[in-house]
């Protein structure tokens, strides 16, 4: 049997918005907070929007494989696999922040075919299937049409791990040359480049269920997704994702440096 995009699609946005309302009832400034092995934060929050978003998934596609940031692999069809991280920005969260929220895709190996990106705090909801563009709240969105670097702004991941060696030399010439720089986060900053209210998306350090929905959605849109050595995979812990146009820019400065 073929998979129905559009019934995967439909099941994806319903586990993000379940578990983005079950994330909301713990946004308060007393949520406990523990640190994970990689010294990352993880509240009952982020535990409980992955069980949410592990078990409607589950139940649509039992024989699919599921790899969520909080629970790690589980068995599954060796085809398709769900990638989830329940709250990406899990720091903000705790903190106040409303750049937050799930992240879904459905990949079969490299090739991500729905993505789905909730920011709930701001009621914005980003969706893609394979083929079919990419949504903000239902309606159609795209990347800009900036076409010179000097026009450009770029929006900015982690800079703990960008501006460190060897890439903070070619991170620092971006951002110092482009028309503005900002940093707001893995799925806030890239939704800037999906809707076009920035021109490029630079990250690093980062893992497969913080980009697999961002590379369709900036794709979807128009877009342009590699990782920092210009492959275009989701698992390499790097991405690269532009309105396209400035993609060679940006891939080459790095590369450069």
């Amino acid at each position: 049997m073929s998979l129905n995009l559009t019934r995967a699609l439909e099941v994806a946005v319903e586990a993000a918005l379940a578990a983005g309302r079950a994330e909301l009832s713990f946004f308060k400034p007393d949520i406990a907070v523990e640190t994970k092995a990689d010294r990352s934060p993880v509240t009952q929050a982020d535990q409980e929007g992955e069980a949410i978003i592990a078990r409607t998934l589950a139940a649509a596609f039992p024989d699919h494989g599921f790899l969520g940031e909080e629970t790690g692999a589980q068995s599954g069809s060796a085809r398709y696999t769900w990638i989830v991280d329940p709250i990406d920005g899990t720091r903000g969260f705790t903190r106040g922040g409303r750049f937050w929220g799930p992240l879904i895709a459905l990949a079969e190996g490299e090739e991500v075919l729905v993505g789905v990106l909730y920011l709930p705090a701001l009621g914005d909801l980003y969706t893609a299937t394979k083929g079919g563009g990419a949504k903000k709240n239902g309606q159609p969105v795209h990347v800009s049409g900036v076409a010179r670097w000097e026009d450009a702004t770029l929006s900015l991941g982690e800079l703990q791990n960008l501006l460190r060696p060897p890439l903070g030399a070619a991170i620092t010439e971006l951002a110092t040359t482009a028309a503005s720089s900002r940093c707001y986060g893995d799925l806030a900053g890239a939704a800037m480049v999906i809707d076009g209210r920035a021109e490029a998306f630079v990250e690093t350090g980062v893992k497969i269920w913080d980009l697999a929905p961002i590379r369709l959605l900036v794709e979807e849109a128009g877009g342009a997704f590699t990782d920092m050595s210009g492959a275009q995979k989701i698992s390499s812990g790097s991405a690269i994702a532009t309105n396209g146009k400035l993609q060679a820019h940006v891939l080459d400065t790095i590369l450069r440096r």
